[in-house]
């Protein structure tokens, strides 16, 4: 609660109220940080406007849990004062009395301190909406990248945090930066954070793979792949040996399909014999037991 309050974001009645809206009404009208209004809006922009009261704008969310801690409350009705003290005189006064740098303790570890928490956190409703990838799903605009993760000690995998928000964690590859988890992490050991909460690792793969799957039928949708099989005529097996025995047709047959090799007969790898002696033929087991026939 004290560290909090030296981090002048709020108290954290406050602080959790928005953000509890801001996951319950990501990208609406109702989310007081909204990435849809623009990266300035959603950095700092909301901050300094007046926010609306009325309930058409104002998304609710239950924060009963918050006004029941005594905690929380004994900090939201002392905010006013607690805020400026343990950002700037417990930060001068340690820095006074422990080596004699009153002036290095407001400027650095008070004034400097603050202008970067607070833009690291900003960068979290900004920066995380706008640049890198759509991991586990790309209906709303969180994102994950390691550039962001850099530049918020973590919560740059906000996606992730989107996707599975009761999850302490935001980083779940091992290569992924989130000092932020391991401090949580090595604070349960001494019983300073509790219940932390993980999502089933089968969902979170599921996720993965879904948008994978999306992405690889977009690339798909671009490609040719000849005419559909249902759109093809069908012909019968005489036909088929008359076409190639009286006609000069360069026919084959895989897997029920008559493929037409006249154009790669001089290019395949093996030479033009294997498709010559094919010609007119079904070369199905051929075709799978060696893989003579790459088109």
């Amino acid at each position: 609660m004290l560290i909090s309050s030296g981090s002048v974001e709020g108290s954290i009645k406050w602080w959790s109220r928005h953000h509890r809206a801001h996951h319950r009404f990501t990208d609406s009208d109702r989310d007081p940080y909204g990435a849809q209004h623009g990266i300035i809006w959603s950095h700092i922009g909301w901050m300094i406007m007046k926010e609306s009261n009325d309930e058409k704008h104002r998304g609710r969310v239950d924060i009963s849990d918050l006004k029941n801690d005594p905690v929380v409350m004994f900090q939201h009705h002392n905010y006013l004062w607690l805020a400026p003290f343990m950002a700037f005189v417990f930060p001068t006064l340690v820095a006074g009395l422990g080596w004699e740098d009153w002036m290095g303790g407001f400027v650095f570890a008070g004034v400097a301190r603050l202008v970067f928490v607070h833009h690291a956190t900003f960068c979290v409703n900004s920066l995380a909406h706008w640049l890198g990838e759509t991991t586990y799903d790309d209906r709303l605009t969180p994102r994950d990248h390691f550039i962001t993760a850099l530049v918020t000690l973590g919560e740059g995998y906000h996606n992730f945090h989107h996707e599975f928000p009761s999850d302490y964690r935001n980083a779940v590859q091992y290569w992924q930066y989130d000092p932020t988890k391991w401090f949580v992490w090595f604070a349960s050991l001494a019983g300073l954070t509790y219940n932390l909460k993980m999502f089933s690792e089968n969902e979170i793969v599921k996720g993965r793979v879904l948008m994978q799957q999306k992405k690889i039928d977009e690339v798909k949708a671009t490609l040719n792949w000849g005419v559909p099989m249902e759109s093809l005529d069908v012909i019968n097996w005489s036909e088929f040996t008359k076409k190639v025995k009286n006609e000069g047709k360069q026919w084959l047959v895989i897997d029920g399909i008559v493929h037409d090799v006249s154009e790669f007969m001089d290019h395949h790898p093996g030479g033009r014999g294997f498709l010559k002696a094919a010609l007119g033929r079904d070369v199905t087991k051929k075709f799978q037991r060696r893989n003579l026939l790459p088109f």
